[in-house]
């Protein structure tokens, strides 16, 4: 049996059948306990990580320097913690731990702690097979849940260039982004980046809308772009929102230049078929992993975490 058909075979294998939608129609149910999951790993080793719940040129490499002119917008947190987004100012929920918990292998991986270190590790691509599962909502997470790290900072890019979100969930508005900068060579990356309040989190809005956006991130200069992001910071973590897998072409492309993909799969409703499928167009990315999203909370797993999210309100 190949992996991508093990892999496939873990949805559904006693997920519980998810509850009723939250307010918005990317709000997980819960990401946890932590089942349903694929471990392909490469050769060096990697530590495992499961999880639930075209003309651009660019002639100097310099034009990638991440810092000085980005801008700095403030995120509405009490928003988030409305959304059940993991807010950087309450220490203990439920929806925290269970991304701590998440990104843990991740950032091993990324970073060779307790394992062998991940080829570009550190450009990680959040994913799904179609629309509507959480991958945005639980690339947020992760974010802000990796900002939280002591010695690390995060990039967060949306590069779902069709129907990007990101910008829209964090209540920040976004003009320029990343198609800009792979279309015009005289924008630099540091102008339409995003400094936010939460310590340590900038985001890379995915810009206007161009016909040509598969063939942008197919170009050299994104691969150069990516190169640049991914080895000037090594302590940098990338994040890239990406399309889902089956509703556009664009995640395929993106894939060849991570280190490691999450793939989110909404519980009980994407089909083994669809995985299957999403999967064999990730196949060259070394490290992939599977989170299972939307499941419905265990009974009494609230107890412990209930205090501290009424806390202070």
């Amino acid at each position: 049996m190949s992996i991508i058909e093990k892999a496939a075979g873990k949805i559904g294998m006693g997920a519980p059948k998810p509850g009723p939608s939250g307010s918005h129609s990317e709000v997980a149910r819960d990401a946890s306990p932590i089942e349903g999951a694929l471990n392909k790993q490469s050769s060096s080793h990697a530590a495992p990580f499961v999880a639930t719940t075209v003309e651009p040129i660019f002639s100097e490499p310099d034009a990638y320097v991440l810092d000085g002119n980005s801008q700095v917008q403030s995120i509405n947190l009490a928003r988030l913690h409305r959304m059940g987004v993991v807010s950087p100012d309450a220490e203990k929920s439920k929806i925290a731990e269970e991304f701590r918990i998440i990104k843990r292998p991740l950032i091993a991986n990324a970073f060779g702690q307790g394992a062998a270190r991940v080829k570009r590790g550190n450009l990680i691509m959040v994913t799904s097979s179609l629309p509507g599962e959480g991958k945005s909502f639980c690339a947020i997470n992760l974010a802000i849940s990796m900002a939280m790290e002591m010695d690390r900072t995060v990039l967060l890019i949306d590069a779902d260039v069709a129907k990007p979100r990101i910008p829209e969930y964090l209540g920040i508005h976004a003009d320029k982004g990343l198609l800009d900068v792979l279309q015009d060579k005289h924008l630099k990356l540091s102008d339409v980046m995003i400094k936010t309040d939460i310590a340590k989190l900038t985001i890379l809005p995915a810009g206007r809308t161009y016909k040509r956006a598969t063939e942008l991130l197919a170009s050299a200069a994104m691969t150069r772009l990516v190169e640049d992001i991914g080895n000037r910071y090594p302590d940098r973590i990338i994040l890239f929102d990406s399309p889902p897998l089956l509703a556009t072409s664009e995640s395929s492309v993106l894939a060849t230049h991570m280190g490691q993909i999450v793939m989110v799969v909404e519980a009980e409703k994407t089909s083994q078929e669809a995985v299957r499928e999403a999967l064999s167009h990730i196949q060259s990315c070394e490290v992939v992993g599977m989170l299972l999203n939307k499941t419905t909370p265990t009974p009494g797993a609230d107890y412990y975490y209930g205090h501290y999210g009424s806390y202070g309100k």
